[in-house]
């Protein structure tokens, strides 16, 4: 019988749109942008079920329960890919690539920027689960074969112990007014990225006036020092 750890006490730690099952499951499911029989899917043997609309606070949830159950060695995507965001993309593009500078590698969602999550707590989610896509199917059949199949190669919990991190929920426009995360539109989520990019962009325009105005004026302090001492030794000539 595979190996089981006790996970993270109160898991899972982190609260959303989700059920949970049993603990001990080697399989977690993320039907991203469908609403599917949760309940059914983790009496089938899921540890935990639920959606992730979002390509930034949705993954560090659904990151944060995972590594604090190291019971937990696959993590299936299912459900329908949600517009904009591309969460599932997103989350399959995490796994393998990381993020630089808080940027997914790899995603093409429109705000693909981790906060929450360190770089421990990546390496740990990339090494203690594989990720199994069969993002577009909502079949319950079909999913709970696979849920079955995946328990069937279980191979036992992580080494390591139980990773708890905190997800802050910073107010925003993908935020209600309860504090409840929820989606942009795809449209929203598009503007919402060409704004950062754009303002990033002033950012670089003003770091480079800066440096252009700096090299101006040590030009012209050049000039006038050379004229000076051009001046000076003139008139040592012609004493």
């Amino acid at each position: 019988m595979a190996e089981k750890k006790s996970p993270a006490s109160g898991w899972p730690i982190v609260q959303g749109d989700f059920h949970s099952g049993d603990p001990n499951s080697p399989v977690a499911v993320a039907t991203m942008g469908s609403h599917l029989d949760e309940k059914g899917i983790c009496d089938a043997g899921a540890a935990i079920c639920g959606s992730c609309k979002t390509e930034n606070l949705g993954l560090e949830k659904v990151i944060a329960n995972i590594i604090s159950n190291p019971n937990i060695r696959f993590l299936l995507l299912c459900g329908t890919e949600v517009k904009g965001h591309l969460s599932g993309q997103t989350l399959a593009a995490l796994h393998a690539n990381g993020v630089d500078k808080g940027k997914v590698v790899g995603s093409q969602g429109a705000i693909p920027f981790i906060e929450n999550l360190d770089e421990a707590a990546i390496k740990r989610f990339q090494e203690q689960v594989e990720v199994v896509n069969i993002m577009e199917t909502e079949d319950l059949g079909q999913i709970k074969a696979k849920i079955s199949e995946l328990s069937g190669r279980d191979p036992g919990a992580f080494a390591g112990d139980p990773m708890v991190v905190e997800v802050k929920e910073a107010g925003g426009p993908a935020e209600e007014a309860t504090g409840e995360a929820r989606p942009l539109s795809g449209e929203l989520a598009l503007i919402t990225a060409r704004i950062k990019i754009i303002e990033k962009m002033i950012t670089d325009i003003g770091y480079r006036d800066k440096f252009a105005s700096g090299v101006y004026a040590g030009k012209v302090e050049g000039i006038m020092i050379g004229l000076i001492v051009s001046f000076a030794v003139i008139g040592f000539l012609l004493m």
